[in-house]
């Protein structure tokens, strides 16, 4: 008798099997299908429109093709994620509403929905692409996220959202316009990597996100690239920053970062921005073909720069400051492509060393108008007399061991193609409403 009743307790305490249910397209026959699933239970949409929103409040998988879409009608969030274990595969979400205070998105994954999994969706015409808004280890994998394209990018909500949900992964994903391609905020151990990023505002856009790290990323025509910012220990490395207006890479008021392997190139204001930002690794990247290779400023101090390439910026350096600042690391330097430098022992670091600045270039940056006097005697006096004497410079960037070459880092070639669609972009002059360096904008 104790051993039929024991029997029929584990019958009772073991789960259902998880069964796969059709849902067929219409008003409320989604919410009817997961108000009636089991927990497990795979839900099969059809090709054809669901009405939402809809709130999946138990462990779920919601699949279907392309052609099953659910749409918000333009109220609220689509598809509300409010269990732990739930999955969206391969439908399209839309209609989201337009509510910035909401944070009104296509999918929304909320606190305590740990373990989501949101792949192979085609997320478009909402709001906030994807917000994952408190729940951890999320994975965001293969999607198509496009944006609005409302006239104030501002006004536009982002591609993926992340507030104080750590462990998320953001892999794979193809997102256009709208806002920042990834907007990270007070979280931290997330991996954001291998996304293709274009007609954005910020490709990635970090705040007060530590412990992370942002690899293998392409950036093509943003109005900046990768932006770090009040964020720590932050790994940046393998991304492409390729015709992005303003910066490829910002650094501010972010240390103890490791910055290495990517490649910033052409229509970029600035290669590299660091402001205020200590004690970075920065190493083995490439910035080519920008305004300024690298801005350095706001005191940022105990930075180490080695191995990187500078080619072909119209100022490689501008740093304004009294201190003299060393550029290289255990006998290794950088690359500078107007750098006429000789190597008689062969040992791949040049004979001499490298100013990248002197005092007319302190001069011209913090007095626009002399920028008239450029190519008078004078000035090339100055210049030429402190090449030959440079203890008289008052302080300035020093690379001790400069390098003969330069890192090289392949682009593919579809991306490549990408770069030559934009490129010119910027001189067009359609900015909207973005000024890169001014906080309030973020």
């Amino acid at each position: 008798m104790i051993l039929r009743l024991l029997s029929l307790l584990i019958l009772l305490a073991a789960p259902l099997r998880a069964a796969e249910v059709q849902v067929m397209p219409g008003a409320g026959t989604l919410t009817e299908a997961i108000a009636g699933a089991a927990p497990g239970d795979v839900l099969v949409l059809r090709d054809g429109a669901y009405t939402g929103p809809v709130t999946i409040d138990r462990p779920l998988t919601l699949t279907g093709p392309a052609g099953a879409v659910v749409d918000g009608e333009g109220k609220g969030t689509v598809i509300t994620v409010a269990a732990a274990d739930v999955a969206v595969r391969g439908i399209t979400v839309t209609g989201s509403g337009r509510l910035n205070a909401d944070l009104d998105a296509g999918i929304k994954i909320l606190k305590g929905a740990d373990r989501a999994l949101i792949e192979g969706n085609t997320i478009t015409g909402n709001l906030h692409g994807i917000d994952v808004h408190g729940g951890h280890d999320a994975v965001v994998r293969g999607n198509s996220i496009i944006g609005l394209r409302l006239d104030k990018m501002n006004d536009r909500g982002n591609g993926v959202y992340i507030w104080n949900a750590p462990g998320t992964v953001i892999d794979g994903n193809d997102i256009r316009y709208g806002r920042d391609g990834i907007f990270s905020n007070a979280s931290r151990k997330g991996s954001y990597r291998n996304n293709l990023f274009r007609d954005l505002r910020f490709a990635v856009h970090y705040m007060y996100t530590d412990d992370s790290e942002i690899s293998g990323n392409i950036s093509i025509g943003n109005h900046l690239g990768f932006a770090i910012m009040f964020s720590n220990r932050v790994v940046v490395k393998d991304n492409l920053s390729l015709g992005d207006r303003e910066h490829g890479v910002m650094l501010n008021y972010a240390n103890n970062a490791d910055v290495s392997g990517n490649l910033v190139r052409g229509g970029t204001k600035k290669c590299l921005f660091i402001y205020n930002a200590h004690k970075n690794l920065i190493f083995d990247n490439r910035f080519e073909g920008c305004g300024i290779g690298i801005h350095f400023t706001a005191g940022s101090e105990r930075n180490v720069l080695t191995g990187n390439g500078f080619i072909g910026n119209r100022e490689q350096v501008k740093y304004v400051g009294t201190k003299h600042v060393e550029w290289s690391f255990e006998g290794r330097g950088n690359y500078w492509s107007d750098h006429p430098a000789f190597d008689l022992n062969g040992d791949g670091i040049a004979d001499a060393v490298f100013r990248p600045n002197d005092l007319m270039d302190h001069i011209l940056w913090s007095q626009p108008a002399a920028a008239l006097l450029t190519g008078s005697p004078a000035v090339q006096l100055v210049r030429w007399s402190q090449k030959s004497f440079p203890a008289t410079l008052p302080g300035g960037v020093l690379d001790s061991h400069p390098l003969m070459a330069a890192p090289a880092i392949a682009v593919p070639a579809a991306t490549e193609a990408m770069e030559a669609e934009v490129a010119g972009r910027w001189a067009e002059g359609t900015y909207d409403d973005l000024d890169a360096e001014h906080l309030g904008t973020h």
